[in-house]
């Protein structure tokens, strides 16, 4: 489980550099349902006795990604007691710089999975105001970690937690999406939700059940029924061979709090639709731009 970030993963203050973006883990996997009674932090949050589990070292994990961004993920390795004892030792003592950290990675990390999970790992002290920074993976599959640069929405995208840049993220069916800063994001019941306090987004994938139709008639089809709004509070655009359609409403049209948007993007065969909800009036450039974001066909890995 993640701490709620972004925030620094060593201190905990909240990070508004794009260039670089920490996570932190809270436990190891394996301590994950562990009872309270049995966790035991050495006086720092970063060292972390479990009972019937081991040992465990808070360390710092670097991450290479495209728009010239590192992610630091403070994440857990699990060392034998000795380790554990000379970290306590040297904590935030002058010999602190010293220290040397090998154990075995404890934490299950997207897109990496298990190919991470459980290597050996060497981490040393770069920065004496950081936690000790993994520099070898002794794993080689796991190593390309450390050594290559990995796409920036192909992992922030596996992250559910608010995060400061935009993140394209897959829909599935070729159909993607992005996801705005700050937001949260969660999958449930076939639709992908972002999500902060003022305002949100549920975007879903249909399928025409009409063989060879068009995308103009699909997308007829799609607004059966819907309201019929003013000419200023509609919006229709190309989109490749197909096209995009949205209408909102205030809650002075339905009576609710919050203002509401509506977008389809309609392809071949295929279509995604967004419904957005914010406090503010202005909320209505963001849920324009998450609807032009909408594409098939867009590289994503």
């Amino acid at each position: 489980m993640t701490t709620h970030l972004p925030t620094c993963a060593c201190c905990g203050d909240a990070l508004a550099d794009e260039r670089r973006i920490d996570f932190g883990f809270n436990l190891p996997d394996a301590a994950l349902r562990a009872p309270e009674e049995a966790l035991h932090r050495l006086g720092v949050r970063a060292l972390l006795r479990v009972d019937g589990v081991g040992c465990f070292v808070r360390c710092l994990l670097g991450v290479r990604l495209t728009h010239d961004t590192e992610l630091f993920l403070g994440a857990w390795v699990q060392v034998d007691d000795a380790t554990l004892r000379r970290a306590h030792d040297l904590w935030e003592q002058p010999g602190y710089a010293d220290l040397v950290v090998r154990g075995t990675f404890a934490n299950r990390i997207q897109p990496w999975g298990d190919t991470l999970l459980g290597a050996e790992v060497t981490a040393k002290v770069a920065d004496p105001e950081e936690l000790p920074c993994v520099v070898e993976v002794h794993r080689p599959a796991a190593a390309r970690v450390l050594t290559q640069t990995w796409d920036r929405d192909h992992v922030l995208s596996r992250f559910p937690y608010p995060v400061p840049v935009d993140v394209r993220t897959d829909l599935g069916d070729h159909w993607s999406v992005v996801r705005t800063a700050g937001l949260t994001a969660s999958f449930a019941d076939g639709t992908d939700h972002f999500t902060a306090r003022d305002r949100s987004a549920a975007v879903s994938l249909m399928t025409d059940d009409v063989a060879g139709r068009a995308p103009a008639d699909f997308l007829t089809a799609l607004l059966s029924g819907a309201p019929d709004t003013r000419p200023d509070q509609r919006a229709r655009e190309p989109l490749g061979e197909g096209l995009r359609h949205a209408f909102w409403l205030t809650p002075q049209d339905h009576g609710r709090p919050r203002h509401e948007f509506y977008g389809m993007a309609v392809a071949a065969g295929t279509a995604a639709g967004i419904f957005c909800t914010y406090e503010d009036p202005a909320g209505l450039e963001w849920a324009l731009r998450i609807w032009r974001s909408l594409d098939r066909g867009v590289n994503t890995p």
